[in-house]
């Protein structure tokens, strides 16, 4: 590289840029603006360094490429004369920080006027106010556009999260609450045979010998395994015969307990041998009491630690209480997001998890990494319409950690692909869809994340790619 000679006054108004500009200004930009040659393969700007220069291509070919997970991607190569690049918001002055945005290299031999971006900055505002005023007002309109449409995402997604978390909850606090007024009824029948026993009714001995076969039946039922509802019904068809048999009033209504307790015709038996024949109703109506009383403390206890896991599935989704950026667990995230989520699945949809267990953590942001998760999960519900199989894949690939959202829905047509990721870009029936989820996980994912989002897709099997850098970027030099 090395520096030249300066452009004369008819030399810049060959270029479109210059074309316009009046004599004086002519006069700042060749007194400042260097003409510097660079070598065929040479960097003239290099992407996410400091945007010191302005350049305008005078002779040769230019190459403009971007690092997209790694790797370069060119998106332009021109060799037209006065194309221009690296600090292109100069205009913007401190209102940015100012990086180049692209690494431009010289693909021949070619020479460029460079002109420094914070005199240029000046001189331009100085020159064209109104220009400055409008563009301003475009980067403050795009940049307030963006933000509304991640506001509005984040209120839908807020809204998916309460409605989940609403119906998750609902199920086990109802729960809760009709076993706290059966136990109310069941402890108060309690106390009335309590009345009883201290007025000498029972005899002291046989409640002993009831007592001690209670508590082995209750050591029995946390640990006794499940009845298939053919088994429970067999069993109490069996029970309640047993008890008919020996005319126990309200037999049929003792069995369903019994059976719930896991206690056969054998248990019934042993109480049967341990107390006397007058005092054996007495002793099954005591025996429901405690069984029932056992199992409702269970199904409380089930129902508030389903409440309490369903909190922290919900703190884990939102990171309320986490730092902004951190190491994330991906699949504390996806299983937090698919708790949420789970009153909207329907019955039909089946939910594969299939987890690479050895993944590492990742750096970035949970929260807003579990709000594409649930952009992603909702678009393939969507688009299952009631039916198939949502699985949720996760594996290495090479330095980046690879999610899929894969779903067996009808596909994403090859015309629609390329636009399922633009704002407000939506495939949905009126009042179903905002066109704002895709987008936002898109720009979540490469532009916060470093990573990449792509879709895959045939008739019945579309897969929603994330890949994300497993390593934070190293940050870019100050200068």
């Amino acid at each position: 590289m090395s520096t030249a000679r300066r452009l004369s006054h008819e030399e810049l108004r060959e270029l479109f840029l210059f074309a316009d500009l009046t004599d004086r200004q002519l006069d700042w930009i060749s007194a400042n603006g260097d003409v510097v040659a660079y070598r065929a393969g040479d960097a003239v700007s290099v992407e996410g360094e400091p945007a010191e220069c302005f350049y305008v291509l005078l002779s040769g070919t230019l190459s403009m490429v971007r690092t997209v997970r790694g790797a370069e991607v060119e998106t332009t190569r021109s060799d037209q004369r006065g194309v221009y690049s690296g600090a292109i918001q100069f205009y913007l002055g401190d209102q940015v920080d100012q990086r180049y945005p692209a690494t431009v290299r010289a693909v021949t031999d070619a020479e460029f006027l460079a002109l420094p971006v914070e005199e240029f900055s000046v001189k331009f505002r100085q020159w064209f106010p109104m220009a400055v005023h409008l563009l301003d007002g475009m980067f403050v309109g795009f940049r307030n556009s963006e933000e509304l449409i991640a506001q509005r995402e984040r209120l839908l997604a807020l809204g998916k999260l309460t409605a989940g978390l609403t119906h998750e909850l609902n199920n086990p606090a109802a729960a809760a609450v009709r076993a706290a007024e059966t136990l109310r009824e069941r402890v108060a029948g309690m106390r009335h045979k309590l009345a009883l026993l201290a007025e000498g009714r029972f005899d002291g001995e046989q409640l002993h010998n009831l007592t001690i076969l209670q508590e082995k039946f209750v050591g029995r039922i946390t640990t006794a395994e499940p009845l298939t509802p053919m088994q429970e019904s067999d069993r109490e068809d069996e029970l309640g015969e047993w008890l008919d048999d020996r005319e126990v009033a309200g037999g049929w209504d003792l069995a369903p307990v019994f059976v719930a307790a896991c206690l056969t015709t054998d248990d019934l038996e042993s109480i049967e041998e341990a107390v006397e024949p007058s005092f054996f109703e007495p002793a099954m109506r005591w025996l429901a009491y405690t069984v029932e009383t056992e199992g409702l403390l269970s199904e409380i206890k089930d129902s508030t630690t389903r409440i309490s896991a369903l909190v922290d599935a919900a703190k884990q989704y939102s990171q309320l209480d986490r730092t902004p950026h951190q190491e994330a667990d991906l699949h504390e995230g996806i299983k937090a997001t698919l708790v949420m989520m789970a009153g909207k699945i329907p019955p039909g949809i089946r939910v594969v998890k299939d987890f690479d267990r050895t993944l590492p953590p990742v750096p970035g942001y949970p929260a807003e990494l579990n709000q594409v998760w649930t952009n992603l999960i909702d678009n393939a519900i969507d688009a299952m319409a009631g039916e198939g199989t949502l699985t949720i894949r996760t594996a290495r690939d090479g330095d980046n950690a690879l999610v899929e959202v894969i779903d067996t829905g009808p596909g994403v047509p090859a015309e629609l692909r390329r636009r399922v990721f633009e704002p407000f870009f939506t495939t949905k029936g009126v009042g179903r869809g905002t066109g704002l989820g895709l987008d936002v996980s898109f720009r979540v994912i490469t532009n916060r994340h470093g990573g990449d989002l792509r879709v895959i897709s045939e008739p019945g099997d579309t897969h929603f790619q994330v890949r994300l850098p497993l390593h934070a970027p190293v940050p870019a030099p100050t200068g």
